[in-house]
């Protein structure tokens, strides 16, 4: 038997059928590619952070539950008794729980484009994604469309980022609500760009099929990767029951908590990523040939001249600036660019690199 047909035998075909989430290699560049907060910690908060790890007892098992760190977001989040959380290794652990506990056959709804693991997820679980294309003009909910696949497919999970990846906008508050009341199944608010929001939130609108998920990763701690989910008690009951034992583990857990205790310094370097993401959403438009959208996340996606996306996307890269390229997506974002809110002498230097290459 080849090795080939031993692998075709093995595996089931909805895993053969993908290809790998990649990473690019950012190893020398200016790295605007993923969403990061760009800000380091003060060397003050960092001794006091290690001071704390110093007390983690690495030998034990970390405490499966996390007990008092759900307790603090729970907190921090004003939840009331009759709704849980579930922590998950990154938001990406909480959507595979969510996907994994359905039965055979489900279907699974969201946007297109919107965040690439719920697809990449529901198709290695083979269940039915579907994508309903956002609005041309706007990138807002199709509102008519989407009630007519929730007629046709009756999904048992719906998928809305709030602010969607990679568009960046709020979609229509009362159209998600219209969604959530004719939904039969459970509607899952990803609220991962929350921070930068300006308090935007489905966070106190959870009811029986609406969970609200969250992430620390845009907020300074990407490398802790710890994502939470909030729901009705019952709901996130079944979910403890496929998570696995000890997935956060207690150095994330400790970093985490700190943070938290510390929240002030984070809340400082929102609020300077959100006053150089305006800064930056003006200069990018007064660039000929660039059409950036509006964003309520760190990020800002651009249009660029028709054809010339790749390549300028090559020539920035050249010049030691890594962003998205979103176009070989096609649809919306044909001759797309998607660019995180840096600090402001990465923005700069992205900026100076941008117009050299729309000059080339």
């Amino acid at each position: 038997m080849s090795k080939s047909h031993f692998i075709h035998t093995l595996f089931r075909p909805e895993v053969l059928a993908l290809s790998a989430y990649h990473v690019a290699n950012a190893k020398g560049f200016i790295k605007l590619d993923a969403m990061e907060n760009p800000y380091t910690w003060p060397l003050s908060l960092k001794d006091q952070w290690l001071k704390c790890l110093k007390e983690c007892e690495i030998n034990r098992y970390p405490d499966p539950q996390a007990h008092t760190l759900s307790s603090t977001l729970k907190l921090r989040n004003q939840l009331p008794e009759s709704v849980d959380i579930l922590l998950g290794n990154g938001s990406d652990e909480i959507i595979q729980l969510l996907l994994m506990a359905l039965p055979p056959d489900s279907h699974v709804l969201s946007t297109t484009p919107s965040f690439v693991m719920y697809k990449q997820i529901s198709d290695s679980l083979g269940l039915h994604y579907h994508g309903v294309s956002l609005r041309e003009d706007n990138f807002d909910l199709d509102l008519p469309a989407m009630l007519q696949a929730i007629e046709q497919f009756n999904p048992s999970v719906i998928f809305l980022a709030y602010p969607n990846n990679p568009t960046g906008n709020l979609f229509d508050e009362k159209a998600i609500e219209h969604i959530i009341s004719e939904a039969k199944g459970l509607v899952i608010i990803d609220e991962a760009y929350e921070p930068f929001a300006n308090k935007a939130s489905f966070m106190h609108k959870v009811m029986h099929n609406v969970l609200v998920m969250r992430t620390v990763s845009k907020l300074g701690l990407a490398g802790l990767r710890l994502g939470y989910i909030v729901g009705e008690n019952e709901i996130i009951a079944q979910l403890h029951k496929i998570r696995l034992p000890y997935n956060i583990n207690v150095l994330t857990q400790a970093s985490v908590q700190f943070a938290l205790e510390n929240h002030s310094v984070f809340e400082e370097q929102t609020n300077a990523i959100c006053i150089e993401r305006t800064n930056m959403f003006n200069t990018l438009n007064a660039l000929d040939g660039i059409c950036a959208y509006e964003s309520a996340a760190n990020f800002i996606l651009f249009k660029v001249p028709q054809d010339n996306a790749s390549q300028i996307f090559e020539s920035l890269k050249s010049q030691g600036v890594l962003i998205k390229n979103m176009s070989p997506q096609g649809g919306l974002l044909r001759d797309c660019l998607r660019v995180t809110v840096g600090a402001p002498e990465e923005n700069q230097a992205f900026l100076n690199a941008l117009k050299i290459a729309l000059n080339h």
